[in-house]
């Protein structure tokens, strides 16, 4: 398991949310826990969502669909509760960085 490896989603709202991306330094492999990021299905989110495409919910293609981050709905997950591996983003770790950090400092107000 890998800094930004995608794993397909067991939970309930799989159907929107058919992905995770792990976004845990692997610094803290030992922990029985991972946090990540829900991948949201582009077709599933409203028409008007201006914030798709942006720094903070970059698109992602993954398993040929098209995803969204969604940082705000991050989550800690136990290990046996991850799906399978499908893939990485590892390419496209600055871009994922990047929304955390929006998320974390940048959006003050």
């Amino acid at each position: 398991m890998a800094q930004f490896d995608v794993h397909r989603n067991k939970g309930p709202l799989k159907a929107s949310i058919p992905f995770v991306v792990l976004v845990q330094s692997a610094l803290f492999d030992r922990y029985r826990r991972r946090l990540v990021v829900p991948l949201v299905l582009r077709s599933v989110l409203p028409g008007q969502m201006a914030t798709v495409g942006s720094r903070m919910n970059p698109l992602f293609q993954v398993d040929g669909l098209a995803v969204v981050l969604h940082p705000l709905d991050m989550v800690s997950v136990a290990l046996d509760q991850l799906g399978e591996p499908v893939g990485s983003l590892v390419e496209k770790g600055q871009a994922i960085a990047d929304a955390l950090d929006e998320l974390l400092t940048r959006s003050c107000g």
